[in-house]
C-alpha cells in the first residue's frame, strides 16, 4: 500500500471507492485474499454496484460488506470518510475535536463525536502478548493523575483536595513504555498502592525483563518478582546511563497536551479512551 502522509493525500485516495475497497482488504486480510466472516470461505464475489462481497457458502447472511465485523459496521457513513477520519485522530499529536473533524469531512458533530468514540475503541489494543522479554526490550513504569490544575481551583477547594499531599479525587492512569516497540499500554487504576502497581506490571510485563521507574514506593520489591528492576531518583537526578523514564514521561506530556488543548475536560470513563488513542499516536510520532 502506498504511504498516506498529508491530509490531501488521504482525502483524494479514499475518495475511490475502489482504493477504499483495497485499503480494507489489505488491512482485514494481509494475504490479500477476503474472507466470509462467517464461514471463512475465500470463495467470494465483489458485487461492485453493491458494495458488498457475496459468499456461497450454507449460511443466512450470504452477503457482507467490508465494514461488517468492525467498528464500521451498522453505520450508514461510507468507507470514503470513516478513514480520513481514522487518518486525522492518529496523525494529530493533539488530538482532534468532533467540531473541527466535522468541518473537515462535511459530517454533522454528532456524527463526528460517534466516529471518533469508536475510532477510539478500536485503538485500545488488547494483546494478549506480555511487554518487555528480550525481543521487547527495556520497560519504562509510571503513573499520573488526570485533572484540573491545581493553580485553577480555588483556595478553599485546593487545599481541601490536596490536603494529604496530593489528589483525593483524580482518577490515577498506570503507563508502560516499551523502548524497543514504543508500544505504550495505559490502564485506569483504583490507587497507586504497591499491591495495585504491581498486579498490572505482572499482567501486562514479561518475567525477567529489564524495568526502569521512579523512585516511587510503590515500585519496590519488583526483584523479588523476577523483574531486573532499575530506579531513578528526579529528587537527584533524572537520567544515569540507561536508567530512565523520559519515554513514558514524554508520553503523560503528550496526553496532557491532549486533554488541556483539545479536549478540555474528560469525565473518567472516557479517560481510557483518550490514553488509548494518545498511546497509538506515540508509535507513529
Amino acid at each position: 500500500m502506498e504511504q498516506i502522509k498529508t491530509l490531501q493525500q488521504a482525502i483524494q485516495y479514499f475518495a475511490d471507492a475502489e482504493n477504499c475497497r483495497k485499503f480494507m482488504v489489505f488491512v482485514r486480510w494481509p494475504d490479500g485474499v477476503p474472507r466470509c466472516p462467517y464461514c471463512g470461505a475465500t470463495k467470494l464475489t465483489w458485487l461492485a454496484k453493491a458494495k458488498v462481497y457475496r459468499c456461497y457458502g450454507d449460511h443466512k447472511k450470504q452477503k457482507f460488506s467490508l465494514k461488517t465485523g468492525t467498528v464500521f459496521e451498522d453505520s450508514p457513513i461510507g468507507l470514503e470518510k470513516w478513514l480520513p477520519a481514522v487518518w486525522l485522530l492518529v496523525n494529530c499529536k493533539n488530538g482532534i475535536s468532533s467540531y473541527e473533524l466535522s468541518r473537515s469531512i462535511g459530517v454533522t458533530q454528532k456524527t463526528a463525536w460517534f466516529m471518533l468514540h469508536r475510532i477510539r475503541v478500536a485503538m485500545q489494543s488488547e494483546s494478549f502478548l506480555k511487554m518487555g522479554g528480550d525481543e521487547g526490550g527495556p520497560v519504562e513504569i509510571d503513573e499520573t493523575f488526570i485533572g484540573g490544575k491545581p493553580k485553577n481551583m480555588h483556595i478553599r477547594k485546593r487545599a481541601e483536595r490536596y490536603k494529604n499531599g496530593g489528589p483525593t479525587d483524580k482518577p490515577a492512569v498506570m503507563g508502560i513504555l516499551e523502548r524497543k516497540t514504543r508500544q505504550v499500554r495505559t490502564k485506569l487504576i483504583p490507587n497507586v498502592r504497591r499491591d495495585v502497581l504491581q498486579a498490572e506490571i505482572l499482567n501486562h510485563v514479561a518475567p525477567g525483563s529489564f524495568v526502569f521507574t521512579d523512585a516511587h514506593s510503590g515500585y519496590r520489591k519488583l526483584k523479588e518478582l523476577d523483574f531486573v528492576h532499575e530506579t531513578v531518583s528526579h529528587m537527584n537526578e533524572y537520567v544515569r546511563g540507561s536508567v530512565h523514564t523520559n519515554g513514558i514521561e514524554n508520553f503523560w506530556s503528550l496526553l496532557k497536551r491532549t486533554l488541556n488543548g483539545t479536549y478540555v475536560a474528560v469525565e473518567p470513563f472516557s479517560s481510557q479512551q483518550v490514553c488509548g488513542r494518545a498511546s497509538m499516536v506515540l508509535r507513529h510520532i
